[in-house]
Formats: structure tokens, C-alpha cells, sequence
């Protein structure tokens, strides 16, 4: 009986005590909460239900907890339950029932954890989107490690996952792009507003190799050379160190084509016919006041350029017109702004807002012996993908970015991520399950297989804990889908290995010398076989490999 079987359970009993008691069943919830309490003392679950629907239902919180704990104690499943304080319930499963949290997690194999909370929903998900100028910064390299692991955690629950790269080949900043590689062609010093690094040279030299001569073009023939090779030479750089991180992308999308295409042209003219822009001070501006922005935005300049929002309301139009449900945008700590301007750009179309969801990435620093590392060997001014996947590998890498809700800044100690001891988070959860792989290849090596065990005998407080961990694996996946925090993931696996750890020190899983095995050695067995799925899988989700030795 996993929490979720158990909260179903436990909402069938409520109903039923308040209908024979004459109290009002719709003050339930659709979902009741289920938690394991503090103090394992206290049973294997907690609830609070009778507290939180006695008064509306028309009862006091301490009778309602007594009937349902008469009630919950004569359920299949349920060892006892106990009412504590005003209210609370301290529930007991059966050993047969805890057991057969193992059994679901074995036949459900790779699948265990998966849901469907968003059967049927098409969700784009557009995260690093790094501007084609440079070498994948620290703040990009977080997102395409979140990033990916959003995706895969939303397709556990039935998510149609496009993942998308915005691809910025429009704009100012690929003009200083490109005048800093004709500097470094022509061997000078970057332009004032330009890029500098040993990359922009090799670009620069590959341009030239590729167009012999290019120097020598006239003024505008040679820009566009040295931008459109440029450009296709950092961008496949950039999409290599993302294979290589193992991040890829379904769609790469290109900004430029949102104005060779005449979508932004279409969209203003829309904004214009609806109303939603008015002409002031030379320029066009969207009334994103009126859908919740903290000011009006100038899509169209006095100039008459498109401001840098007229893309991006274009873009948000082309992804609603491909069908997505849901537009996820993973961006930069320094684009707080842009929450309130794609609500209101959706809003602006008649569209409804909560198709745009907005997730805000601070910023991450290296630490190494106690200070900052601030100068990257190739980019020259920022710490890249790189260099952090050079210093500590690509496991590393992704589960330091992931491991915490990216709300926060974090400083990743290159020392402690590149070491091999149990300090080291992610060296913590693939070594258990390395050891894991160690058990079952000796039992193999004894014959022994975890093939129809008597999960009841699992009845030790350590397997209890183990068995409990592994049945709260589906809902923390869930909630992290939910919430968008693949933090989640990399913080229970942290706790399954310990909780595992603890196992393996308490009790004895195969037998030693002339022992005999048993039944209880099967079921310890089919126990580590379920273990070592459950953070296989969490680990497939983050992105991190689950090594079988170490």
C-alpha cells in the first residue's frame, strides 16, 4: 500500500463515516494528505483529516478521528490506527501491505513513479537558449541541466514534452558578435562593446577557412560572411557541448525567421487591430498595464525597430499556433520582467495567461579551496559548460545544478563535487547503488534470486523505513512535476541511499558460510532489487548515470 493507495483508502473511510454519522461528505477534499510523521514511533502515517473537515462537516476533530480509526483498523492493509492530540491519526500498515510497495515497484520496473496528472497536455518547454555569441555560461549551464530533467520528470506524468531552444540570431548583439570576429581576423583588439576569448579568434579563423578571402570583401559583403558563418559555427559548438552534457533538443527556433517570415509584422497589426496598441511619442507601445504588467511595453521604437518584446510575442504566438497547452519559459535571473509582459502578451491576444509559465534561474558561482573561480581558459571573462563539466565531469555537473530549487544562488564547491567520498552527494547516491548491483551479481554468483518472495517477513524497523522511502517515490515525482522543482528528485535520493545505508548495516541480506538460505534472504533481496530501480530511475530523471560498479 503506497501513500497514495492509502490517502485513496483513507478518503473511501471518511466518506463513508461521515454518511453513517449524517455529516455533510462533500467537506472532503478530492485528495486527503497522508505523511510519515517525525517520530517513527508514531506509526508508519499521519493524517490531520479530522482536524481539517470536522468543524465544516458539523462534528468535533477528536469523535471524527475515533470513528475513523475504528473504521481504518477493520480495513485490509491497516495494522492499527491511533488517535494522538486534538485529532491526528497514527496509522500502522500490515506487514503484507508494506510489502507490497516492493511488489509494485519491481513489476512496475522503469515505470515506477510515473502518473498522469498531465495525460493529453502538450507542453513546450524552452530552457538555456543561449545567445549563438559565446560558450555556454554557468547561468545557462544550470538551466540546460533543469531543464532537461523538467522534461523527463514531465513526461513521467504523461507530459507531451517539446523541448525547445530559442535561438537569438537576430539583433544587436549579433552585430558586436560579428564586428568582434573581423577584429580578430584582422589580428586587433575586440571592439569597446564586442566579445573577447581565444574562441573568437579560432571562430575567426575558421570563417576564414571556409571563405578564403573574406577579409578582403567589400565592407557589407564581408559582415554578412563573417555573421552568417560565425553565427552557424558558435551555435553548432554550442549544440556539441550540450550532446556532449546530454541535453538535446527537439526544435532549435530561430528568432530571425520570426521576422523573415512576417510573424511579427502579423502579430502588431493583430495587437493594432484589437486595440492593445497605441501609437505615442513616435513609437507603439502594448498596454500590458491593463493584463497585470507593472508598466506599458514599447514594441515598436520611434525608430520604427522592433523592440525586443515584438519577437517574443511573435514567438509566443507561433508556439500557441503549434498547439502547445502549456509554454514554459526557463530564463535568466536578470528577466524578472518578462514574467509580466508574456502574461500580458498572452492575455493581449485573448489568450488565457496561464498558458505561460515563467521560471526565474539565479545565478551560480564555482568554489575551489575557498575561493571564487571567476576566469574561464577559452571564453576569457565567464566560467562556461566547459569548464565545470572539465573540473568535475558530467554526473557531477548536472546533479550540483539540479540539486537545489533554482531560486537560490548556489556555490559549487569544485573539490567536494570531484571527490569520491561519501561527502559528495552524487558519489553518496551512485555508490549505493553500485553496491546494489554488488549484492544481486552475488547472489547470482549463489544461485539466489529474489523470484517469489514472502514480502510479509519484511518486518525489521530498518526494511519498515526502506519499504516507506521506496512507496514515497511516486509522489515526490508527482510534486515535483507539479511544482516544476526537479530539486525534489536529487533530495530523495540523497534520503533513499541513507535510508538504504541503514538497511544494509541492520540486517544481513544474503546468507554467510554454511548458512542456508531462507525466505527471509529472498524478501531482503527482492527489497535491494526494488531499491536499486527506484534510484536508477530518479537518477534517469536527472540525467545522471547509475553505475553498476565503482
Amino acid at each position: 500500500m503506497t501513500p497514495a493507495d492509502l490517502a485513496e483508502l483513507l478518503r473511501g473511510t471518511a466518506a463513508k463515516v461521515l454518511a453513517e454519522h449524517g455529516l455533510d461528505v462533500s467537506v472532503l477534499p478530492a485528495t486527503l494528505t497522508v505523511e510519515r510523521p517525525r517520530n517513527p514511533e508514531h506509526g508508519d502515517y499521519a493524517t490531520n483529516v479530522a482536524m481539517q473537515v470536522a468543524k465544516k462537516a458539523g462534528t468535533n476533530p477528536r469523535d471524527l478521528a475515533t470513528w475513523l480509526a475504528a473504521a481504518l483498523t477493520a480495513s485490509e492493509g491497516i495494522d492499527s490506527a491511533e488517535v494522538a492530540g486534538p485529532g491526528f491519526l497514527n496509522i500502522r500498515l500490515a506487514a503484507d501491505a508494506q510489502g507490497a510497495i516492493v511488489a509494485k515497484a519491481l513489476e512496475a520496473g522503469a515505470a515506477y513513479g510515473s502518473g498522469e496528472a498531465l495525460a493529453g497536455k502538450r507542453i513546450n518547454l524552452e530552457f538555456v537558449s543561449a545567445n549563438p555569441t559565446g560558450p555556454i555560461h554557468l547561468g545557462g549551464t544550470r538551466w540546460a541541466a533543469v531543464g532537461d530533467a523538467l522534461g523527463r520528470i514531465l513526461a513521467t506524468q504523461g507530459g507531451d514534452v517539446t523541448r525547445e531552444y530559442y535561438f537569438n540570431d537576430h539583433g544587436a548583439q549579433i552585430d558586436r558578435f560579428t564586428r568582434s570576429l573581423i577584429a580578430a581576423a584582422k589580428g586587433e583588439p575586440a571592439p569597446e562593446d564586442g566579445y573577447a576569448g581565444a574562441y573568437i579568434v579560432d571562430i575567426a579563423t575558421d570563417v576564414q577557412k571556409q571563405a578564403p578571402g573574406a577579409l578582403d570583401l567589400p565592407e557589407a559583403e564581408r559582415h554578412e560572411t563573417f555573421r552568417s558563418i560565425g553565427v552557424e559555427l558558435m551555435f553548432e559548438h554550442i549544440k556539441r557541448t550540450l550532446h556532449e552534457f546530454g541535453v538535446d533538443f527537439d526544435v532549435y527556433f530561430h528568432e530571425n525567421s520570426l521576422f523573415e517570415s512576417g510573424a511579427v509584422e502579423r502579430a502588431v497589426e493583430t495587437l493594432k487591430g484589437s486595440g492593445n496598441l497605441y501609437h505615442e511619442d513616435g513609437a507603439w507601445w502594448l498596454k500590458s498595464t491593463d493584463f497585470g504588467d507593472d508598466k506599458d511595453r514599447v514594441v515598436i521604437k520611434s525608430d520604427g525597430n522592433a523592440a525586443y518584446i515584438a519577437g517574443d510575442i511573435a514567438y509566443f504566438q507561433d508556439k500557441r499556433a503549434r498547439g502547445f497547452d502549456l509554454c514554459i519559459y526557463m530564463l535568466g535571473a536578470d528577466h524578472h520582467g518578462y514574467i509580466g509582459r508574456l502574461k500580458a502578451a498572452a492575455a493581449a491576444f485573448g489568450d488565457d495567461p496561464d498558458t505561460v509559465e515563467v521560471m526565474i534561474g539565479q545565478m551560480v558561482n564555482l568554489v575551489r579551496g575557498g575561493v571564487a573561480v571567476k576566469m574561464s581558459k577559452r571564453a576569457g571573462t565567464v566560467i562556461t559548460l566547459d569548464d565545470l563539466v572539465e573540473a568535475i565531469g558530467v554526473d557531477a555537473a548536472r546533479y550540483s545544478l539540479v540539486r537545489s530549487s533554482v531560486d537560490q544562488s548556489i556555490d559549487i564547491d569544485l573539490e567536494l563535487w570531484a571527490s569520491t567520498t561519501n561527502e559528495n552527494p552524487v558519489y553518496y547516491v551512485q555508490y549505493a547503488h553500485a553496491r546494489l548491483c554488488s549484492i544481486a551479481r552475488n547472489a547470482a554468483d549463489l544461485g539466489l534470486s529474489a523470484a517469489d518472495p514472502n514480502l510479509g517477513l519484511l518486518t525489521h524497523d530498518r526494511e519498515g523505513d526502506l519499504i516507506r522511502t521506496i512507496g514515497e517515490y511516486p509522489r515526490v515525482v508527482a510534486k515535483a512535476a507539479e511544482l516544476r522543482e526537479p530539486h525534489r528528485i536529487a533530495r530523495y535520493l540523497e534520503e533513499l541511499a541513507g535510508t538504504y545505508h541503514r538497511f544494509y548495516d541492520a540486517c544481513r541480506i544474503l546468507p554467510q558460510g554454511d548458512e542456508e538460505a531462507g525466505e527471509l534472504n529472498t524478501a531482503r533481496l527482492a527489497l535491494c532489487d526494488a531499491s536499486r530501480q527506484v534510484l536508477a530511475n530518479g537518477l534517469e530523471l536527472l540525467g545522471v548515470s547509475a553505475p553498476e560498479r565503482m
